[in-house]
């Protein structure tokens, strides 16, 4: 998480003459949102580790003339406690545990916060520079500490280039195991300090064909601890879902039946896991025949879910090792080969448990995908097999991020929705002022009617209008033609001329068709 706006805004409303007393404000627009603290101290574990009297002393140095340094120490201090806030409403809303790094970029943060796991926090206190004088960057000596293979951004192939140019020869790897970790430590502070090491020497050492340019002076900022990479903002959704496993020997098809099944109960245990949600309450028990995806409730120990998303498509990858050397080795190789087709609908059934989905899944998707990977009955030897769901398609919600409005959620809603706006249909008795203006307009009515068809008779007006509706919806008024005023209103307004019962909408219309007679 990019924290950087709420701990500048909590920065600056701090009392640095009273820091012991603060209060971490977590809402801009109400000042009653938050938590106290102590911001004279950390909060949690540090890296260095620091005592107590150290954390007071930095609390004496605090004056409104800070160096880059303590300016960086209180802002990491403010971070802390918004951690260990935020871990302990994850435990006490939803039960979980969690790990915080606390620093100023992705790559220090992941690091440091792998110190203290589980249930732990981490913060790196400055200096993030060297000093000067000679001091060094504590960034320096936090990272230079790890192995290079250990830095997120360095995959396998980059670590072991750089490893065989710090050793001067191929490192060794684990007994047994091809594709298992090497033997050799080689540590980012071996690195850095090798004579003539820099990004240039990086570049012409990690060059090849399709490789970025700047590759060199961005592995060298991760050896020193820059990443200027921006935290991305979180989806909805993930773009792809997916499960691997790695093997000594897979040979055998029923192993491979057997491991496939593995796989796929733990992929679409992910899926639900992943892109379903909990179901309304006015959804809970609806469900929509012929749809294998409907809402449904799964058992009494499990709550009713619907899907948010659902992959098109199922790719099944794997890694066949290379044949043996001529000298009994094998070449260590990281190809992988793909076959894919598309997501079965059964997969995203509720009413099924996950062993009987796995098993369909299996049978009927992923044993003729492995068939066209390896065409041949023997021979292959497989290290890795990796199953994944990609392809999101949203579905239909009433987010804006839906594909689409759920019109079935929608209809179940309506009455709730719109309960504000109903118009109760109540009726009211008429005074003796409205019979008589009935009774007035009654007898107008009437002679209307009679001077229209004296000056048009019937068989004289045009044909082919939907006018012609004044003489055949009973416009001849009689003493019993309705039984009340309120129901001719609610059905509409008499023409003045003719008398016919109009719409609304439909009399301006009607009004231009006695010009047209006239």
């Amino acid at each position: 998480m990019d924290v950087t706006d709420i701990i500048d805004y909590n920065a600056e409303l701090l009392n640095h003459n009273n820091l012991v007393s603060s209060f971490f404000h977590l809402d801009r627009n109400d000042p009653t949102v938050g938590f106290s603290f102590d911001a004279s101290q950390v909060f949690g574990n540090t890296f260095p580790e620091t005592s107590k009297s150290s954390k007071a002393t930095a609390l004496l140095v605090t004056k409104p003339t800070r160096n880059d340094d303590e300016d960086l120490s209180l802002r990491l201090r403010l971070g802390s406690h918004l951690a260990q806030h935020l871990r302990h409403q994850l435990a006490e809303q939803k039960g979980y545990t969690s790990t915080v790094g606390i620093s100023t970029n992705k790559l220090i943060s992941k690091l440091v916060g792998n110190v203290n796991k589980p249930k732990g926090q981490t913060t790196l206190i400055p200096p993030y520079n060297p000093h000067p004088s000679g001091g060094e960057s504590n960034v320096t000596k936090f990272v230079d500490d790890h192995d290079v293979g250990k830095i997120p951004g360095i995959g396998f192939k980059i670590a072991q280039k750089i490893r065989n140019r710090v050793l001067g020869r191929p490192a060794a790897f684990s007994a047994g195991l091809v594709y298992g970790p090497t033997t050799e430590n080689v540590k980012v502070g071996d690195v850095r300090t090798l004579d003539g090491m820099g990004p240039e020497l990086l570049g012409h050492l990690l060059a090849g064909v399709g490789v970025p340019k700047d590759l060199g002076e961005k592995v060298w900022g991760l050896i020193n601890g820059v990443d200027d990479t921006e935290v991305a903002k979180a989806k909805e959704v993930p773009q792809q879902i997916s499960i691997e496993d790695s093997y000594i020997r897979l040979d055998e098809i029923e192993h491979v039946k057997k491991k496939l099944k593995m796989l796929s109960g733990s992929l679409i245990k992910m899926m639900r896991s992943d892109l379903t949600s909990a179901l309304d309450e006015d959804d809970v028990g609806m469900t929509s025949e012929g749809e294998d995806d409907a809402p449904a409730q799964v058992n009494s120990a499990t709550a009713p879910r619907r899907w948010v998303a659902h992959p098109k498509t199922l790719r099944l990858s794997t890694r066949p090792r290379p044949p043996l050397n001529p000298d009994g080795t094998r070449s260590r190789a990281f190809n992988r080969v793909s076959k894919s087709t598309n997501m079965p609908t059964f997969v995203f059934s509720f009413a099924h448990n996950v062993d009987v989905l796995a098993d369909k899944l299996v049978e009927e998707a992923l044993v003729p995908l492995f068939r066209k990977l390896h065409p041949e009955k023997s021979g292959w030897n497989l290290s890795l097999v990796n199953l994944c769901a990609t392809n999101m398609s949203l579905t239909a919600s009433d987010g804006k991020d839906g594909a689409g409005r759920d019109i079935g959620r929608m209809f179940r809603r309506q009455e709730d929705v719109l309960k504000d706006w109903k118009i109760e249909d109540v009726d009211i008795a008429p005074s003796d002022d409205d019979a008589n203006d009935q009774r007035t307009e009654e007898d107008a009515d009437g002679r209307i009617e009679d001077r229209v068809l004296q000056q048009h008779p019937l068989e004289q007006l045009p044909l082919g209008s939907e006018d012609l509706r004044v003489f055949t919806q009973e416009s001849f008024q009689g003493d019993d033609a309705w039984d009340s005023e309120d129901e001719m209103q609610d059905a509409g307004d008499l023409c003045r001329i003719c008398g016919a019962l109009m719409p609304p909408y439909a009399m301006l219309a009607h009004e231009r068709f006695h010009d047209l007679l006239d």
